[in-house]
Parts: C-alpha cells; structure tokens; sequence
C-alpha cells in the first residue's frame, strides 16, 4: 500500500488502523523499493562508481532474493559506503510502539512490555515514526566484542531495581542486534569476531530468533543482516567457522577501479578540499591515478591487503596543496603544478601501502618514490616515442632521435635544477634553456598555455630520467638533472 507521508502520519493505534496501514517485513521493504528505483532507472547507490556492470547487479539479485549477505573485498573498495546506502531502500518511517526497546510494530507487538501496552492502551495507544536512518546500524568486529554486545544479557541490576525475578524476559538488557529490529544490521570484518560469538549468530541468519542464556523464549526478529570481509581471512580456515559461512546467502566480491577514468571520478567526489583555484591538467591526474594500478601491481607490494582508493584521494588534496603552498610562498600567480610537484604525493603513498619483505628492504619512501616514477613512465611512453640508448644494428640507417638536442645538452656536462619551491620566472628560464626541449614539447601536442607548455617540458625530462637517457639526482624536493654517463662514473668512483 502506498506509505504515509510525514504530515499525515496517524499518532495513535487507532489511526493506524483506521488508515489501512499494513507492515511488511524488512525484506520486503527493500524488494519493492528496490525494484521502483530500477523501474524509474534511479542508481541504486549513488555516487559508487566501477560497479555498475559487476558488483551492484549482484547486490540487487541478493536483495531480490531477500539474501542475507557479505561483501568481500580489500580496503577501500567502498565496501561500509554500500552497506550504509541500503538504508536509503527502506520505507521513510514505520510506526513503532513508544518505549520499547526493540522497535516493536504496534499491530504486532513482540515483547511483554509491548503486548501489555496495547492490551491495556488499546486503539489509544500512542506511536511513533522511526526513520529509515534510525533503522540502520553497524558494528566493527573485534576481539573484544561480547554476546552481551551483540545480542544481550541478564541485567540483574535491573531485575533488583524492578523488583522482577531474574527468570523474567523483562530483565534481559537487549544487545545491538535486537535493537535494530525491523532495520538493517552490518557487521564489518566479521571474521575478527571471536568463533564463539559467531556462533551466536547462526540462529538469527537461520531461523531469525534469539537466544539468551538459558531463557526458553522466541524473539522472532524482522531485518537484514549485512557484513564485510577482506577475502584472505574470509576464506583462511579457522577465521570463520564453516556452519556461519553457509548460512550467509550471498557472497559477492568487490573489486578497485579497473580504469583511471573511473578511479579519477572517486577522487573526485571524494576530496575534502576542493581544486578551483589550481588548474590540474587531465595527464597530469592520469599519473597520479596511475600510482595506485602500479602499487596494485608491484612485488615490493604486499596484494593480500591491498591498495586503498584512498591513497589516490589523500595524494590529490597533497598535490594541490603542494601547489598552493608555493603560490603563498612566492607570491606570483603560479597555481600551476610542476612535474616535481607528484613527489609530493610520497607520504600519501607510503603511508598506506603495505609492503612485502623485500619492500620492507627497500624502504616504504623508497618504493613510494618508483612507484611515482613508474607511473610518470607509464605516461610518458603514451604520449612520446619510446627513447632509445644507441643504434642497435651498425649498418642501419640512424634512425631520427626527437630527444637529441636534450640529450646532448647535458652530455656536454650541463646541469639542470627543478624545485618545488622555485619561482615562477626562474622555472621558466631554466626549463627554456635547454635546447630542443620546447621543440619536442610542440611536435606532439598543440598547447597555447605556456605553463602546461613548460610543464610538459619537465615531463619530457622526467621521462628520459625514467628510462636511462639523463640523470638525475634528488635532494629534498630538488631535482638536479645531467648527464647519466657522468653520473654513472662519479658513482664507480665513490665506490673505490
């Protein structure tokens, strides 16, 4: 029947009644109003980007199946933003019986405290409108949740302060699972539960009662029971036990983003700072995605707990605050990044990946700092033509080198220093200095904005560095580039 909207709710059981109110269970709920949105073609989670061909269309069978469910996957694949946008599925408000502690339906009361108010009450009993927010609630598993926390306990203070046996229901102090009766309850990492506790949930995912210690009673209780996992210790023997596994309806996987066009659209919404006042080209937002698919894919990476979305998020706000403090600093209009600006983005990255024993070697800076160069690699090879060391067949003409001049600029021993902190007119100077630069700049991209021009002029550098043409090295956030050969002799002779 249609759901009363706010100003006509009735206050009464009487009116309740009197509108033709009818309850529907939990499930139903969210089967209907699931299948209205796909019906009117309305996202079923907005703003969850990459799922809509693979994850969300398994969420939806589940739902329709009236599936409790588990979504598994690493960290930062927006498993807790899913859970908690299935509230959104839910009625607007229910009536509940006032006072109770289990979101009791006034035309079905479940508690002794709730059959005596309407016995005693009758139509004039009065009601409240719980909120779908109020009807969803979450708990994070870990060792030290307790059944009592969970599902509930004898209180005996209670019992004493009420005069009441302590064989009577009415002394039960109810867990958070009870209490979110007729909602939606989500457990996150559910395998850091304890194994006893697991157990006490196989009667509600399977016969949707309760049980506390020793009581002979039946709490027939009205919801969806949701919960997240990492796949590792999901499916690792002896993280869950076997009979919990089983009566969990559905298992769906998720999964990062598989293009940088949709990890940019998360970074995007996602941010907690905004980039008006700072021009961030699309190659250069490439790369910094690009990071994340390279740490994705690294050795030194540890790929059982994964690389969050997150690391692209806090990278992004880095950058644009790298750039935004040298526009303080300096005072001179630049708000427009420099290729050395993405090593900003190293304490984003090393923070939150985790690496394996021979990153661990290496160093978490370290490995944050190839990562970026990778990826500025992986971008430079897409858009200029691969450099190459020498002439690899003798007789064969010499095939045209666009990065010449570059090249031999500093093989005659000049030098070129890049800062983060540089001003605007030094950068240019020095970046126009170096012959050729500019000229390769313009053979592969038509650019009428001088400062994406000298950006695309130190990318140009900073790929050459990447595959072995010019060094380079690094001293805080100044980048000094030259000739490898040199750079290569002056080490061997440090090493005597």
């Amino acid at each position: 029947m249609k759901r009363k909207s706010t100003n006509s709710r009735p206050s009464t059981l009487g009116e309740l009644k009197r509108s033709g109110w009818k309850s529907r269970t939990v499930r139903e709920e969210l089967r209907q109003n699931l299948l209205k949105r796909i019906g009117n073609s309305e996202p079923t989670f907005p703003g969850i980007v990459g799922y809509e061909r693979t994850v969300i269309p398994q969420i939806q069978n589940a739902i329709l199946s009236k599936h409790n469910f588990i979504l598994l996957g690493l960290r930062g694949q927006a498993k807790s933003r899913i859970l908690r946008q299935l509230a959104t599925l839910l009625d607007e408000y229910v009536p509940v019986i006032p006072g109770t502690q289990l979101n009791e339906d006034p035309l079905a009361p479940l508690s002794p405290q709730g059959r005596r108010l309407v016995a005693e009450m009758g139509d004039s009993l009065p009601i409240e409108w719980l909120s779908r927010e109020q009807r969803y609630h979450e708990k994070l598993a870990t060792p030290d949740v307790s059944i009592a926390d969970l599902i509930g306990d004898i209180d005996p203070i209670k019992a004493a302060r009420e005069k009441l046996d302590i064989s009577n229901e009415e002394v039960i102090h109810w867990g958070i699972i009870p209490r979110t009766n007729r909602g939606i309850f989500a457990i996150n990492e559910l395998p850091d539960l304890q194994p006893r506790i697991q157990v006490g949930l196989l009667n509600i995912l399977e016969e949707n009662d309760i049980q506390v210690r020793g009581f002979p009673l039946r709490v027939p209780l009205d919801m969806l029971l949701v919960f997240t996992a990492n796949p590792e210790d999901y499916t690792n023997r002896g993280n869950i036990i076997t009979p919990l596994k089983d009566r969990i309806d559905s298992q769906i996987m998720t999964h990062y983003p598989r293009t940088v066009n949709e990890a940019k659209t998360i970074t995007a919404s996602e941010m907690s700072r905004d980039n008006a006042d700072i021009d961030i080209p699309e190659f250069l937002w490439d790369i910094l995605e690009e990071v994340s698919f390279e740490a994705r894919r690294s050795e030194y990476v540890d790929q059982s707990s994964g690389v969050s979305a997150r690391v692209s998020i806090s990278a992004f706000e880095n950058l644009l605050s790298n750039v935004e403090r040298r526009l303080a600093r300096n005072n001179d209009g630049d708000n427009y990044p420099r290729m050395c600006d993405l090593y900003s983005i190293v304490p984003s990255v090393s923070g939150k990946i985790e690496l394996v024993y021979e990153g661990e070697q290496e160093g978490p800076v370290v490995v944050a700092h190839n990562l970026v160069g990778q990826a500025i690699n992986k971008e430079f090879l897409r858009r200029f033509p691969k450099p190459e060391k020498g002439q690899a067949d003798p007789d064969a003409a010499p095939a045209e080198n666009p990065y010449e001049a570059v090249v031999d600029y500093f093989s005659s021993g000049r030098k070129l220093e890049i800062s983060d902190e540089m001003d605007f007119a030094t950068y240019r100077r020095r970046l126009t200095d170096v012959p050729g630069l500019e000229d390769i700049v313009r053979s592969y991209f038509n650019t009428r904005d001088k400062r994406e021009l000298l950006l695309r002029m130190e990318f140009v550098l900073e790929g050459l560095h990447q595959n072995n043409i010019i060094a380079r090295e690094t001293e805080d956030a100044t980048f000094t580039y030259g000739d490898i050969f040199s750079d290569m002799l002056r080490g061997m002779g440090g090493n005597r």
